[in-house]
């Protein structure tokens, strides 16, 4: 069966073939009957060809002239079409079990109503696309590129195809249920990028779902994906934001009072949004050929500096590579309080990104069973539970890779991860120095951590702003009675009757530092890994209240300050930001619903 193709990659195609055709015959009907006649595999030959051609032409221009303009802007060359995956063979656009494919193609769904743009990242679209916020922003264009009302020249919208485990459970097969990955980009930095609308439509793996995404949840993914990149943790970009008035209908919190609201579209980056699921429906399926194909392409692609594609334990390595940065995403998720709410196997990233925001949380007073998620009954994804849950996908991992090991690599894998707990606690309270301004390493760290947190979550004193305001406290302040009022968390944590014995030793510990550190320069480091600001669930609701009414101003100032989030701020001051949380902040909720 011949593999169905976008409709607008014909067109294009059509369109850039036309001259060189009607050069050897000018019959314009029998050339569109010969080009219907295709092979799939012929005509991703002849697209590869012309979008190579345009590269290089573009890496011309570029040499004079730095490619800015959105209406100059191209795709690059896909690894994904050129990679030999199999694909969905079935070109309708319904919901379905998909077997032995990896990709669907399928467009995605115009809005029906008026677009308006929400806001820009500047920093993702000119860091990673090499675009020009300015044009940008009054480009019509680019408008309907974001919001997936017209597909570029070049775009091979795909639908990805993957299962997971959902609160423990085996879910089957899940997929991009309203995402469409419109194609690739390698930037001037010689970076690849994959550009992906969330909120697009409905694909083959919508299940019950409308394929749109409501303002609310997409104001809330848009800002935290870019506050942790700001901060240093290893995520998904977003790069702009937009709304519709198209009607979507949702049961925010499940209990029955649906409401109407509005669909938003997200254009989000990743370098490949391939995640655990990924594997896990093809060894379900037993589709291991398949499977096999791809964890070589994901080694050849995103791994091939820590895996030797070459060597016979090469799955063994890869599992290994895996586990270090997914290791080293969620010591940092718990080094700055994020819960990411929804940890899935389906939402973790087989490059340790994160991905897939929804009922996050950032923790502000700080309880480590802390669960931001309405729709967790069990807390299983609570604050305190993350390493372990990372754990349990990592496991999933390894399950998913097994028909790919002979007993040797399988007992190596096995191994790795029983090193889990003692590489996560190395790791986190090397984190934790840094926030507590040690500069080197002594064997009652740990005790000295654990104890601060174990005041805090007895005073519920707040995460972010106790270790912020610690990093603003000199050693001459540091007795309990000398604490600035100003340094209000601080001022709750002294209320504890061992918090005064807990800043002595503290600041014994501090003495420990090497000769040539001080208090200054502790201080210093201190703020540059400790925020002053961190999304907060009452901030993002400001901006969504705002923006529901095509206010969008908060959206974007908050946007502004998350990108700087460890320096101090004057409309961040003026704003709240920085001090407690106001009353009704603790009565808000967020849920799976988005």
């Amino acid at each position: 069966m011949e593999i169905p193709y976008a409709k607008p990659f014909c067109r294009w195609l059509l369109f850039v073939l036309y001259w060189d055709y009607v050069q050897t015959n000018s019959n314009i009907a029998q050339f569109e009957s010969d080009f219907q006649c295709l092979s799939m595999e012929y005509k991703l030959m002849l697209w590869k060809h012309h979008v190579r051609a345009d590269i290089c032409c573009n890496s011309r221009n570029q040499k004079s002239l730095k490619l800015k303009k959105f209406q100059h802007w191209r795709f690059s060359e896909p690894l994904l079409l050129s990679s030999g995956f199999k694909f969905d063979p079935e070109s309708r656009n319904f919901i379905r079990e998909v077997r032995n494919s990896i990709f669907s193609f399928v467009n995605p769904t115009p809005m029906k109503t008026a677009v308006q743009l929400v806001a820009i990242s500047s920093n993702a679209l000119e860091n990673t696309l090499d675009l020009d916020t300015a044009d940008c922003n009054v480009s019509r264009s680019f408008l309907d590129f974001i919001s997936g009302n017209k597909v570029l020249n070049g775009s091979f919208p795909l639908a990805h195809r993957y299962g997971g485990h959902q609160f423990g459970s085996w879910a089957g097969q899940l997929g991009d249920g309203r995402a469409h990955l419109l194609g690739e980009y390698v930037n001037s930095k010689n970076e690849r990028w994959e550009l992906q609308l969330k909120g697009s439509g409905q694909t083959p793996y919508s299940r019950r779902g409308d394929g749109r995404a409501v303002l609310r949840s997409s104001v809330r993914e848009f800002l935290c994906s870019e506050a942790l990149h700001h901060l240093g943790i290893a995520t998904s970009r977003a790069v702009t934001l937009i709304v519709s008035d198209d009607p979507v209908t949702r049961d925010q919190f499940y209990n029955g009072n649906i409401k109407t609201e509005r669909a938003a579209v997200v254009l989000r980056l990743a370098p490949s949004w391939f995640r655990i699921g990924s594997l896990e429906i093809l060894e379900s399926n037993n589709e291991i050929d398949l499977l096999r194909h791809l964890v070589d392409f994901i080694i050849q692609n995103y791994y091939h500096k820590e895996v030797d594609s070459s060597s016979e334990n090469k799955y063994v390595q890869f599992f290994g590579a895996v586990f270090n940065r997914t290791l080293v995403t969620v010591t940092k998720w718990m080094a700055v309080g994020f819960t990411h709410g929804v940890c899935n196997t389906d939402n973790y990233s087989l490059l340790g990104l994160t991905i897939d925001f929804g009922p996050f949380g950032f923790v502000e007073e700080y309880d480590e069973n802390f669960v931001p998620n309405t729709s967790d009954d069990e807390g299983r994804y609570s604050l305190g539970k993350q390493p372990s849950i990372a754990m349990h996908n990592l496991d999933k991992l390894r399950i998913a890779i097994s028909p790919l090991l002979d007993k040797k690599d399988r007992k190596n894998v096995s191994k790795i991860l029983h090193t889990f707990d003692e590489r996560y606690q190395e790791l986190l309270i090397n984190e934790f120095r840094k926030k507590l301004g040690l500069f080197n390493e002594f064997e009652n760290d740990s005790l000295l951590l654990a104890s601060l947190l174990y005041l805090m979550q007895q005073t519920r004193a707040d995460f972010t702003s106790t270790f912020r305001q610690l990093s603003e406290l000199t050693a001459n302040e540091m007795f309990v009675d000398s604490i600035p009022s100003y340094l209000w968390a601080l001022k709750i944590l002294s209320r504890h009757e061992y918090f005064s014995k807990w800043l002595e030793s503290y600041r014994l510990r501090l003495e420990d530092n090497p000769g040539s550190v001080s208090d200054e320069i502790r201080m210093k480091r201190m703020c540059s890994v400790n925020p002053r600001y961190v999304l907060r669930n009452w901030m993002a609701e400001e901006a969504i209240q705002k923006a529901e009414k095509n206010d969008f101003s908060v959206v974007r100032k908050l946007l502004k300050i998350l990108q700087r989030p460890h320096t101090k701020q004057i409309i961040a001051e003026k704003l709240g930001y920085a001090s407690p949380s106001p009353d009704w902040a603790t009565h808000l909720k967020v849920s799976c619903s988005s």
